[in-house]
């Protein structure tokens, strides 16, 4: 067996996101569709020698217990056909706290690749049920593909979407999705749709009206890329802080990010971005069957 894998845990953006309505426990029904990006994190997990699980990050005020990547692997541990020891050492740069999934994806890829390392035989769907114990956004992640999601995320149906390039902005603020789900002004009872409509002019992101009301910078960032010359108009995901905009080349999204280091002093300094390209399959599943 592999003593050591090296795996890139990519971001994902919501490109619509409605909420139909709330269980009884609390938690929000929605329907959205995610996009992965070829744009994330990296982790390196290496069993040989160790005898221990431990975790280590370029970002040191990461790695804690609360760690999402630390969790997932004590989640696998007592199913580990091997002794359940690894040394993970995770690069960060999805940015936290931005609606672009990144601890989520990191504790997919953990559970996807933990799971060969100590031989779990684990299939995916029973994975992806272990994910969601982490966050409703590991099941996508787990299942490696973008997707049609409902329910709290975990109903998924994979899609094919139109390969497209993304500007991905995070204004310099920290947005807590439990607050914005308890905002008393969310929309919570957005109708049903279907895959077979989209892309529509009707959809949108619920989040989007009470981030921007409680976040200004987020409501600037989305001003800032509208004024582009965008494929289709901006949009956050998630419940922010990131935006985003496509662009029918790399060339096009490229320039608009070189213009955000002239023009974001105007809107928020703190803003940072990033240029992907959508991609329909996440590059762990062929890393891991390769």
């Amino acid at each position: 067996m592999t003593a050591m894998l090296t795996l890139c845990a990519p971001a994902k953006l919501n490109l619509f996101l409605h909420i139909t309505g709330r269980r009884a426990d609390g938690y929000h029904l929605l329907e959205t569709v995610f996009q992965l990006l070829d744009y994330g994190d990296q982790l390196r997990f290496t069993t040989e020698e160790v005898q221990e699980l431990s975790l280590t990050c370029n970002d040191a005020a990461l790695v804690s217990a609360d760690n999402l990547v630390l969790k997932a692997a004590r989640l696998l541990a007592p199913l580990a056909q091997t002794p359940a020891h690894c040394h993970i050492h995770l690069d960060k740069v999805v940015p936290m706290g931005g609606g672009l999934g990144g601890g989520s994806s990191d504790a997919a890829t953990t559970l996807l690749a933990l799971n060969k390392l100590w031989r779990c035989g684990l299939s995916q769907a029973k994975l992806a049920s272990l994910g969601l114990q982490l966050g409703a956004d590991v099941p996508v992640f787990v299942n490696g593909h973008s997707a049609f999601a409902s329910g709290v995320g975990e109903n998924l149906q994979n899609q094919e979407l139109p390969t497209l390039w993304y500007v991905v902005l995070t204004p310099s603020c920290f947005v807590s999705t439990k607050e914005i789900f308890c905002h008393p002004e969310l929309t919570r009872n957005s109708p049903s749709t279907t895959m077979r409509a989209f892309p529509f002019s009707g959809s949108r992101n619920d989040c989007q009206a009470v981030s921007c009301q409680l976040y200004p910078v987020i409501a600037a960032a989305l001003n800032w890329l509208d004024s582009k010359p965008c494929y289709t108009a901006a949009r956050m995901t998630g419940t922010g802080a990131s935006v985003f905009a496509s662009f029918a080349s790399k060339a096009q999204a490229q320039a608009v990010l070189a213009s955000l280091v002239a023009e974001r002093v105007g809107f928020d300094p703190g803003c940072r971005g990033f240029v992907a390209q959508g991609i329909n399959q996440s590059p762990v599943l062929s890393a891991l069957t390769s």
